[in-house]
C-alpha cells in the first residue's frame, strides 16, 4: 500500500531509534532533562528567537500560544482556512475563551489591509484584538507558502495596532527548503511560532513554540496546566535532534515527488490539479471522472493507494519521506487505472 494521506505516517528512521534508545534523561518538568534542553535551544537558534519550548503536538502548540497572547474575551484574526481554526476542534475557544474572527485568504495569504481593517477599537461592545494567527505553509490552500513579504506586510499592521503575531509553522520547514532561505526569512515577522517536528521532518512525535523567554515562560506553565509536563522526556525529544539536524534538506526530494504526482494527474483525463504545487500537497478534482472524493478514494484504495479526501470532489494527496519516486511512478499507473 502506498500512503500519501499525509506526511505524518511517516516512521521514525534508523537513526531516530537510536537515539531514542541513548538518550540522555531526566525530569523535563524540573528542566533536567538535557536532550530536551539540547533540542530547545537548537531550535531557538534556527527560528532566531530568545527561547523555546518542546510540546507534544502542533495542536498543543498552538493552543499553549494562544492562551499564552490573550485572555478571555479576546478575539483572534485568522486566515478561514487556516488548520487552527478548521482542524484543532474549536479548542482556542474552548480552553482560552477567545472568539475567532476569519479573514478570506488567496492561497493562504491574507490581504494586510483586511486585517487592518478588522483589528477591533475601543468600543466597549466588541471584543479586543489579542492575537493574529498566520499558516505557513498552508495545508487547505495545498501546501501553499505564505511569502515572507505578506507576512511582513501582516506583521507591520500589527504591530502599529500593538497585537502579537503568531506563526503556526507546522510546515514551516517545507516552505524555507522550496523558498531556498532560511527559517529567519519568516519568523523575523512573527512574535512566537510554532513548528512540528514530525510530518516532513519524521520524527514521530513532539512541535517546538519558540518566542520571547518571557512568553517561553509563561507557555511553560500552560504547558504544565494542559498535562503537556512530561518526565523523562528525552526518550521522545531525541528524535526530534535528528529531524531537525539530518532531515531538513531532504525535504526538496517530497517537493520533487509532488510535482512528479502533479505532472502525471494532470495528465489524465477527468482529473484536474488545482493548486500550485509548491511544496508536499497536491488537491485533485475528480469531479470529470463522475465521482465523489470519497468514491474515488475507495477505488484508489483497492488499487493500493492511500489519499484523504478535501471536500465533496478534491481528494489530497501528501509526499514524504517514506514514499520514494519509485511508489510515485506506482501511484500514477494505479490512479491511471481508475
Amino acid at each position: 500500500m502506498i500512503d500519501l494521506r499525509s506526511d505524518t505516517v511517516t516512521k521514525p528512521t534508523a537513526a531516530m531509534r537510536e537515539a531514542m534508545y541513548r538518550a540522555e534523561v531526566g525530569d523535563d518538568v524540573y528542566k533536567e532533562d538535557p536532550t530536551v534542553r539540547r533540542l530547545e535551544e537548537l531550535a531557538s537558534q534556527m527560528l532566531g528567537k530568545e527561547d523555546a519550548l518542546f510540546v507534544t503536538s502542533g495542536t498543543q502548540g498552538n493552543q499553549i500560544a494562544v492562551l499564552t497572547h490573550c485572555r478571555s474575551g479576546n478575539e483572534v484574526l485568522l486566515e478561514q482556512d487556516s488548520h487552527i481554526f478548521y482542524y484543532e476542534g474549536g479548542a482556542i475557544s474552548a480552553f482560552a475563551g477567545v472568539q475567532t474572527r476569519t479573514i478570506p485568504g488567496n492561497k493562504g495569504e491574507m490581504d494586510p489591509r483586511q486585517i487592518e481593517l478588522a483589528i477591533r477599537g475601543n468600543d466597549i461592545h466588541e471584543p479586543e484584538t489579542g492575537l493574529i494567527c498566520v499558516e505557513n505553509t498552508h495545508n487547505r490552500a495545498g501546501g501553499a507558502i505564505v511569502s515572507a513579504e505578506n507576512m511582513k506586510a501582516i506583521f507591520e499592521v500589527a504591530t502599529a495596532h500593538a497585537v502579537p503575531v503568531h506563526l503556526d509553522g507546522a510546515r514551516l520547514f517545507n516552505a524555507a527548503v522550496a523558498s531556498n532561505c532560511s527559517l529567519k526569512e519568516f519568523t523575523q515577522y512573527t512574535d512566537t511560532v510554532q513548528v512540528c517536528l514530525s510530518k516532513g521532518l519524521g520524527a514521530p512525535i513532539g512541535s517546538i513554540i519558540a518566542g520571547p523567554k518571557e512568553f517561553i515562560t509563561s507557555a511553560r506553565k500552560w504547558r504544565k496546566r494542559l498535562g503537556g509536563g512530561l518526565r523523562q522526556v528525552g526518550t521522545i525529544a531525541a528524535p526530534g535532534l535528528i529531524a531537525l539536524s539530518e532531515m531538513v534538506d531532504r525535504l526538496s526530494e517530497d517537493h520533487h515527488h509532488a510535482k512528479i504526482l502533479a505532472e502525471g494527474i494532470g495528465s489524465v483525463n477527468g482529473l484536474e490539479v488545482v493548486n500550485t504545487v509548491d511544496t508536499n500537497i497536491v488537491l485533485v478534482d475528480v469531479s470529470g471522472k463522475k465521482l465523489t472524493s470519497n468514491e474515488f478514494i475507495e477505488k484508489l484504495s483497492d488499487a493500493g493507494v492511500k489519499a484523504v479526501s478535501f471536500g465533496p470532489s478534491v481528494v489530497r494527496f501528501t509526499t514524504h519521506y517514506d514514499v520514494s519516486k519509485q511508489e510515485i511512478e506506482e501511484a500514477l499507473t494505479f490512479i491511471n487505472s481508475i
